[in-house]
Formats: C-alpha cells, sequence, structure tokens
C-alpha cells in the first residue's frame, strides 16, 4: 500500500521529465530536500502547473516512492511575484537556491535553513530597484554559513585569537582573510610555529627542534571600512547608512564606494562559501552580468 505524507516546501528547482511531468526538488521543514514528480504538471490546464514552479510555497500531498517520490496534491500558501517580474532578484534568488541544494539535507527535518531561505526571498522581494543587491547576498550568505557551522572568523585573528578592531584611521591598514584557516589574519603578526618533527644536529649529536613559518594562505586584503562592514552580518539586518558616520568614518566617505566594499564583501564571501562547499555558485555569474556596470 503507498505510503502518503505531507510536507510544507517552496520549489527550489525544476526540470521537464517525459512529455508532460515535471521533476521538482523542494525544501521542505519536516523532511528536508524532496525530489518528486509532478505528473502531468506540464499540461496547460493542470492544478500542478503553477504549484510547481520556482519560489512557489506549497502545502503538498506527496505518495512515497522506491526512488521518487509523487506528488498528487498542492495547495498554495505563498509565492513571490516581485522575484519573478525583476530577473535581477530572480537571479539573486536563484543564488540562494543553490545554496540551500549544497547545504540543505534530505529525511531529515530542516526548519532553520527553510526559515531563512523564506526570509532573506522576502527581503529580495522588498528590494528597491534603486538598492544595490550586494549587501542582502553578503549578509544571506553569512547566515547560511552559520547554519552550516561554517561562520569566518570575523572579530580575532586566526592564528593569535586575539581582538582585531577595524583601522578607520589608517587608510593603508588592512587584515588578511584566509579561506583555509577560516577568517582574518592579522598581518602584522609572523609567529613561528614548531615543527611536528626533530632534527638531529649531527655535528653535534644533539636532537634540535626545527621551526617553520605557519602556512596561513591570503586570499583577500580588506581595509578597515571592509572589516567594519564585515563584522555587521551577523546581526539580523544590515547594518543602516548611520552606522558608518557612527564609527567615524564621515571624512573617509568622501573618497570611498560603498557600493564597491559590498561587492567585494560579497564576493569574499561567495568564493569562501564556494571552496567549503566544494561547488560553484553558478547563478552568480548571471547576478554579476546584471549588476555590474563594465
Amino acid at each position: 500500500m503507498s505510503q502518503k505524507y505531507k510536507a510544507t516546501g517552496i520549489i527550489l528547482k525544476g526540470s521537464s521529465l517525459k512529455e508532460n511531468d515535471r521533476l521538482v526538488t523542494v525544501l521542505t521543514s519536516e523532511f528536508g530536500l524532496i525530489r518528486a514528480v509532478a505528473p502531468g504538471a506540464k499540461k496547460h490546464k493542470s492544478r500542478l502547473r503553477g504549484r510547481t514552479e520556482l519560489f512557489v510555497v506549497n502545502e503538498l500531498l506527496i505518495i512515497k516512492g522506491r526512488s521518487l517520490d509523487t506528488i498528487i496534491q498542492a495547495d498554495t500558501i505563498y509565492t513571490y511575484p516581485g522575484l519573478s517580474r525583476d530577473l535581477g532578484k530572480l537571479a539573486a534568488a536563484q543564488y540562494l537556491a543553490e545554496l540551500c541544494l549544497s547545504l540543505a539535507l534530505s529525511e531529515q527535518p530542516q526548519s532553520e535553513i527553510y526559515e531563512l531561505f523564506n526570509e532573506h526571498l522576502r527581503r529580495l522581494e522588498k528590494l528597491d530597484s534603486q538598492e544595490s543587491v550586494y549587501p542582502y547576498l553578503a549578509q544571506a550568505v553569512f547566515h547560511f554559513l552559520a547554519i552550516a557551522g561554517l561562520t569566518p572568523q570575523v572579530f580575532t585573528c586566526c592564528l593569535t585569537q586575539k581582538l582585531l578592531p577595524p583601522n578607520l584611521v589608517s587608510p593603508q591598514w588592512c587584515v588578511g582573510f584566509s579561506f583555509d584557516r577560516g577568517g582574518i589574519i592579522d598581518l602584522s603578526v609572523q609567529p613561528a610555529v614548531k615543527n611536528e618533527r626533530q632534527q638531529v644536529d649531527y655535528h653535534n649529536l644533539e636532537v634540535v627542534d626545527s621551526y617553520q613559518q605557519p602556512s596561513a594562505p591570503i586570499n583577500y586584503r580588506l581595509n578597515g571600512i571592509e572589516l567594519a562592514l564585515l563584522q555587521q552580518l551577523n546581526h539580523h539586518s544590515l547594518p543602516p547608512t548611520e552606522f558608518l558616520t557612527a564609527v567615524g568614518l564621515q571624512n573617509e566617505l568622501q573618497n570611498f564606494s560603498l557600493e564597491s566594499a559590498w561587492m567585494r564583501i560579497e564576493r569574499i564571501l561567495r568564493e569562501y562559501i564556494q571552496y567549503h562547499i566544494g561547488k560553484t555558485i553558478r547563478s552568480a555569474t548571471l547576478v554579476d552580468n546584471l549588476y555590474i556596470e563594465f
């Protein structure tokens, strides 16, 4: 006897299957990622047609299958019409969907990532057409990193574990960011570390310790303003414009592009999460093509 179950989920991915069916990947709160067939969903009069499009949230009734489950009923709870009307927002939403597909698990509750994804889709949908998408993407990626247990270390040096506050006075000051070490590096500190092996001084017949510099590849360098912005991403909301003046950036902002800083932070976090999950976020290229003026 077929086993039926209910789930609340959002469509992350879809493709054609046979002549009239559709294969969808759904992120559900109760069961994580589900791959299921929506029979007849490509037919013009099918009740599943519009309900299995990208970023539609449904209450689903599903039959468990051996290899693929089958959706037999879908009642729409919410859609994101603002995303489909704006190609840039749609590309940004697909970017976040790719992250979910890489981070979410199957056959396990994924309520946290489900709620986070919907929260950031709502933010993208409300985004004014004149606003930059990069601060929102940067914070979304940071939040997804936190859920995945990959939060970069942005307040203390990964080598010394000492607090590393941003220097907002010197324009030459910067810190390193290492994907391998998992966060920021104080470039002024170069401590030697003891090698695991010991070497023998054959002239004096003594065992001596061998020291070498720690391997801390630096992928990017961030100035004080970029570090200050990066340190704000763990909050629920983006830092308001007043934050920049509050930390004493009135004079620096005259020759500073906030848009460029956010784009750079997003790029760093994008490459950081790609490094750790071992996958490329292909939709990010489309976002860049739509928003970056060459």
